[in-house]
């Protein structure tokens, strides 16, 4: 199943619980992938994030709510999530640009449509790529866990790089680089899709690991079996040519090829904290699978 189908899936899940709380776990299921990968890769895709599409519909399902039926606005804020009548008011007020009690009152309403995921080709993309099947090797890495059942978002992520940059992390991790190895003298960001919990995901920051008695406390080395990749060359600026990447890769690469991504452990090989420079160069190392 490709990524398009996969999200329109979860998307019909969140809407058959959109009064409910929704199991972003079970939604990333729907699409045969973890959580953390689910929302990475649909926030990319889609330009906003699972979580401000629910909050979205919510918002614009209850404005219907009010104006066409004589529901009282507290029965209506606890139906869409909400415990207090002023958090929704407030939520209600930043999204339609009026408070809920002015509904009755004929003023305009903004709303917010489901989702409809539908795959859209557009020609003359050039995309550098090659496909790789390494053997296993061991990985390095200082990790962290994410959470999966609730809403993830990026800042995550970005917080924990920017915690390694300033503790000394990635001049520790180059101790352990051996001279030669698949990703050379890069620093990676792991995405471990197959250790998933119900309630969490790792992610680490590493490098492959020369053998060398580790001095670090909260260093970790994890063998990543033999598996087959297909390496993305990213350049420019980031993170804008890095969005713009993850994007063509499900929405235009995987629909049309032979392969598909299958949790494996996914990587981004960074040479250098650069990352401004219009000429940045970086790769996406994507774990796939011969589509059955």
């Amino acid at each position: 199943m490709d990524w398009i189908t996969g999200i329109q899936k979860a998307v019909d899940y969140v809407e058959e619980h959109i009064t409910e709380e929704v199991d972003y776990e079970e939604a990333a299921k729907r699409a045969y992938s973890s959580s953390f990968h689910f929302q990475r890769i649909f926030a990319v895709i889609c330009g906003f994030t699972l979580g401000e599409y629910v909050r979205s519909r919510r918002l614009s399902l209850a404005g219907s709510e009010l104006l066409t039926t004589d529901a009282k606005v507290i029965d209506v804020a606890l139906k869409y999530g909400y415990d207090a009548p002023e958090s929704f008011s407030r939520a209600f007020t930043r999204f339609h640009g009026i408070s809920p009690s002015q509904v009755k009152k004929g003023a305009g309403l903004k709303s917010y449509s489901r989702l409809s995921v539908k795959l859209i080709f557009n020609g003359g993309s050039i995309m550098d790529y090659r496909i790789d099947t390494k053997e296993a090797f061991q990985l390095i890495a200082k990790k962290t866990r994410v959470s999966c059942k609730a809403e993830m978002t990026t800042a995550e992520i970005s917080d924990f790089w920017a915690r390694c940059n300033k503790d000394g992390t990635f001049s520790a991790l180059c101790k352990y680089i051996p001279e030669d190895n698949i990703f050379g003298n890069c620093i990676v960001g792991a995405n471990f899709g197959n250790d998933a919990t119900e309630v969490d995901f790792p992610y680490g920051i590493g490098a492959p690991y020369n053998g060398k008695k580790i001095e670090e406390k909260d260093f970790v080395v994890d063998t990543i079996p033999k598996h087959t990749y297909i390496v993305f060359k990213c350049v420019g600026k980031m993170p804008e040519a890095f969005k713009k990447l993850y994007q063509q890769i499900y929405t235009e690469f995987f629909p049309t090829s032979d392969y598909q991504p299958c949790g494996g452990v996914d990587f981004e090989a960074y040479p250098s904290v650069d990352v401004s420079s219009p000429d940045y160069t970086c790769e996406i190392w994507v774990s796939v699978e011969k589509k059955k």
